[in-house]
């Protein structure tokens, strides 16, 4: 405990250095992603891969370990949704808690980066109906003092701060973690963001399951389902198949801000079942997920990726940001469409819950259980010793 004047603590020494872009990150950006070859993989093979990749699989081996439901006020528990719900006690009112940080788009275009790590969080957060309110973070980089380090951290910042004012969402605490390299070799740039929502009635929360049979799948925030290689920026696919992290993140938080408006009102007036957004993996590893969590397959529509040309790649596995899949009953669907024209957000249908198979025609023909495995046993097996 101390008793000293406040500025001692708001006035710290600054260091204000010169940031220098790494040229290796720059010529990264502009590497033509259109001129990659297509996957020799099956995409039914590369979808499982992805569901048991590190940064794509079940938690349950983390969260696990610790009781969620002490205390007995947790509505969704971690892993069923896109952010955990707990009820306030003696109202009606809960919080949704979430997490989220891609190093990979900060180390392409720290400033980008760093406004879709905010976006990403706050959007988990509109997926179960909250409304975002705050956020934390902790910054991970390497040696600030190198130019191009400092340049990351600056810039993500920037890019943090411009999707906070765009959301509307306060940064209330935060903490850095620096320095973090081996021999010269730094960790890629990782602000890892801690949002924080309100849902004035738990009872209206959302999960990211598939839980009814014969609900209609909607992608909102895209006008269709393309083949546009650029989406493939950054991506676990890339990551994945191509062993290399290029291309250019791209972030609307015009469209972000409104999407996210739109499902939250959609979950408040019981118009969608279910809410899960694109994140890794894209368009194909968020429906395999619903899909795993309800236990109800889904199956698109042939017309739902006819604009996806000869890039089957980008098309399931890109990961254009803003974008949301819904589930909703059949009836409700002039409703969202009505939402949607309010709020001036594209949208796709793409197919219908059904049976227990995840079927984009000619590409995936899945069973659920098979996907249930790959996710659930990813994690363990990437971290079980030889």
């Amino acid at each position: 405990m101390a008793d000293l004047p406040v500025h001692v603590l708001m006035d710290p020494p600054q260091y204000r250095l010169q940031g220098v872009e790494s040229a290796a990150a720059a010529q990264a950006r502009t590497v033509d992603l259109s001129a990659l070859s297509l996957p020799t993989d099956t995409p039914d093979d590369l979808l499982l891969r992805l569901l048991a990749s590190p940064n794509i699989s079940s938690r349950a081996a983390v969260f696990r370990q610790y009781d969620q439901h002490v205390g007995a006020n947790t509505v969704v528990s971690p892993g069923r949704a896109d952010a955990a719900v707990l009820r306030l006690p003696g109202t009606r009112r809960a919080i949704a808690v979430t997490a989220d940080g891609n190093g990979r788009y900060c180390h392409l275009d720290p400033y980008v980066g760093g406004a879709i790590a905010v976006a990403e969080a706050c959007r988990n957060l509109s997926c179960v109906g909250a409304e975002p309110v705050a956020i934390t973070n902790c910054l991970n980089f390497a040696n600030p003092e190198r130019p191009e380090v400092y340049h990351q951290l600056e810039q993500a910042i920037r890019g943090m701060a411009a999707a906070c004012d765009a959301l509307g969402v306060p940064v209330v605490s935060g903490n850095v973690s620096l320095y973090n390299e081996t021999s010269g070799q730094g960790v890629y740039p990782t602000p890892v963001i801690g949002a924080l929502g309100i849902l004035e009635d738990a009872a209206t929360h959302c999960t990211s399951a598939f839980t009814n049979e014969g609900d209609v799948v909607v992608l909102l925030g895209a006008a269709k389902v393309d083949g546009d290689p650029s989406s493939l920026a950054g991506s676990e696919l890339m990551a994945m198949v191509q062993e290399r992290v290029a291309g250019q993140p791209a972030l609307d938080l015009d469209l972000e801000g409104r999407l996210q408006r739109l499902c939250r009102r959609a979950i408040a007036g019981g118009v969608v079942r279910g809410a899960h957004d694109c994140s890794e993996g894209g368009l194909a590893v968020a429906l395999a997920e619903c899909a795993i969590l309800g236990g109800v397959g889904v199956s698109l529509d042939a017309s739902a990726l006819a604009d996806a040309g000869e890039r089957w790649d980008a098309a399931l596995f890109g990961e254009a940001q803003s974008r949301v899949v819904v589930a909703l009953s059949p009836d409700r669907v002039a409703s969202l469409e009505a939402l949607a024209a309010e709020e001036r957000v594209p949208y796709v249908a793409l197919g219908r819950t059904q049976g227990g198979r995840v079927t984009v025609p000619g590409l995936i023909d899945l069973p659920v259980a098979a996907l249930d495995d790959a996710w659930r046993s990813g994690l363990d097996q990437a971290t079980a010793g030889p």
